[in-house]
Order: structure tokens, then C-alpha cells, then sequence
């Protein structure tokens, strides 16, 4: 292909990929989106990247392009991933909502865009270390991820040498993982606390209710703005008015939305403003 060909292949990939995830295509992934790709030109006999996004272009083909869009979205993942955050989640982010839920002894987690299945399976594991303190409690885990190859192997909770090695401490590994072929799988006491679900995270998200605790890390980062602020909106719409936003180490709602605040006791954790939390009340109200 000339470079022409290539550019051009690129901006319709780009566009494309803009359009059904709102990820931007930057330029230092392209390598990595050919790469992707490669696979699926073999399996479709397609010669090039540049006729395979005239193909898609053309709007004919919904299951390459469903293939192609879930080929080249970032599915970087990891267990315990920004171990400093995840602990002060784990520890007194979860307290808070535990004194907070006493009375009902229920959580709703929603683990947004997630990937492969490693950060649910730590909030798994994390709960059974702390099976004493969460006695009689019904916790639930919502694992959600716009890429369906991505879930099955999620759904499974089986994992690669290198995969297991990714910010899961030996310990855990052992009691928690069984080894089957060279690859590590989840216990069905971890894998049990986890229900995975299709869902694109541009969708509205209210049918599956509301929810104590949001994660979305790591994803917004690879949103074009509009985009950004239209999956910030659609997070706060499944949010309880006193729950509890995380985002990943390098985001931040500042400049993004009016619709969450950081929070003032937890560092890189966000609320619902209060702006929106009388504007939601009062939708109720006349809905009753």
C-alpha cells in the first residue's frame, strides 16, 4: 500500500471506530490496531487494511464490523490494577459504603468496561479475604464490556503464566486458582460473585439499575470529549445519590461534566454533585 492508501485506511478506521465506541484511533496505536487486524484479514481473505475499511465503509458488513471494532479497542487490563487505589478502595472506600448500607446489607457494583475479567475477580477476591466482615451481606458484581470475545474469556476466568503474574500476589494465586493446562482458572467461589454482561458503555445504562459503586477506569482516557462527557452522564444515571465513582490514575471529571465532584474524603474517587442529586429527586417525585 502506498502511504496515501494507508492514511486514508487509518482516518476510516478512525472514524469508524469513533462512531461505534467513541475511541479515538490515536496515531502511536496504529501499529497495534494492524496488528489486531492481521488476524481477520486472513480469516476474511481481505489483502489490506485499506480495502478492509472500504469494506466497512460501505456499511454491508455489521458482523466484520462488530469483529473488527472488537479487535481494536484497548483491552489493557490487569489484576489489582494501581494497587495504591485499589487498596483504598478495598479498604476505606468500602468501609464507607458499608456503614452507609447497614441497614440494608446490600451493594450493587458496576465494573464498567471490563475488559478480560481481572479487576471483578479482584473485587471477588477481595471480599472473600473479608468473608467475616461481610457475612449476611448481598453483594452484587455487574462486569460489563462492549467486546464479547473479551467476556467469554472473562466468563471463564481463565488466564495465561503471564496474565496470572499481573499484579496478583502468589497468595492469592494459590487459593484462589486452580492450574489446568499450563493456564490458571478462577475458583467457582470467585467466579460465582460475578455476573458479565454486553454492554456499550455510549448505551444508556438504565436498565440495569442503580448502583453503589461505579468503577470505569482506564477507559475515558481513549474518549474524544463530547464522547467522554456523554459516558460521564450516562455513569451518573446509574449511580445512587451518595455513591461512589473510580476512575482510573490518570482521570479526573474536572472539566468534563457538572454532574460528579471529587470527593473530599477519598482522593481520586468521585460523587454525584448535589445540583444533580435534587435535580434526580425531583424527577422521582413528579414520576410518583
Amino acid at each position: 500500500m502506498t502511504e496515501g492508501q494507508v492514511a486514508r485506511a487509518h482516518r476510516k478506521l478512525s472514524e469508524l471506530l469513533a462512531r461505534e465506541t467513541g475511541q479515538q484511533l490515536l496515531a502511536n496505536r496504529h501499529w497495534r490496531v494492524e496488528m489486531a487486524l492481521k488476524p481477520i484479514l486472513r480469516k476474511h481473505s481481505i489483502p489490506d487494511i485499506d480495502m478492509l475499511a472500504t469494506i466497512l465503509d460501505g456499511g454491508g458488513e455489521p458482523e466484520l464490523l462488530k469483529e473488527c471494532m472488537e479487535s481494536m479497542v484497548n483491552n489493557e487490563t490487569c489484576f489489582f490494577r494501581d494497587q495504591a487505589n485499589f487498596a483504598l478502595l478495598t479498604g476505606p472506600v468500602m468501609d464507607s459504603l458499608r456503614a452507609a448500607r447497614a441497614n440494608t446489607k446490600r451493594l450493587r457494583i458496576w465494573s464498567a468496561a471490563c475488559s478480560t475479567g481481572q479487576e471483578p475477580h479482584s473485587l471477588s477476591m477481595s471480599f472473600l479475604e473479608n468473608a467475616e466482615k461481610w457475612r449476611g451481606w448481598n453483594i452484587q458484581i455487574l462486569a460489563t464490556d462492549i467486546s464479547t470475545t473479551a467476556l467469554a474469556k472473562a466468563r471463564k476466568g481463565q488466564y495465561s503464566q503471564f496474565e496470572i503474574q499481573r499484579g496478583l500476589p502468589v497468595m492469592l494465586m494459590l487459593k484462589y486458582f486452580d492450574q489446568v493446562d499450563g493456564d490458571w482458572v478462577a475458583k467457582p467461589e470467585v467466579r460465582k460473585m460475578v455476573t458479565f454482561a454486553q454492554h456499550n458503555q455510549l448505551d444508556s445504562p438504565r436498565h440495569m439499575g442503580q448502583f453503589d459503586l461505579i468503577l470505569c477506569r482506564n477507559m475515558l482516557m481513549y474518549l474524544c470529549d463530547d464522547k467522554r462527557r456523554e459516558v460521564l452522564e450516562q455513569l451518573a444515571s446509574a449511580l445512587t445519590s451518595d455513591g461512589i465513582l473510580m476512575l482510573g490514575a490518570a482521570e479526573t471529571v474536572i472539566g468534563q461534566t457538572e454532574k460528579f465532584v471529587a470527593s473530599r474524603e477519598f482522593r481520586g474517587f468521585y460523587q454525584r454533585t448535589v445540583s444533580d442529586n435534587v435535580a434526580t429527586t425531583g424527577q422521582q417525585r413528579l414520576a410518583i
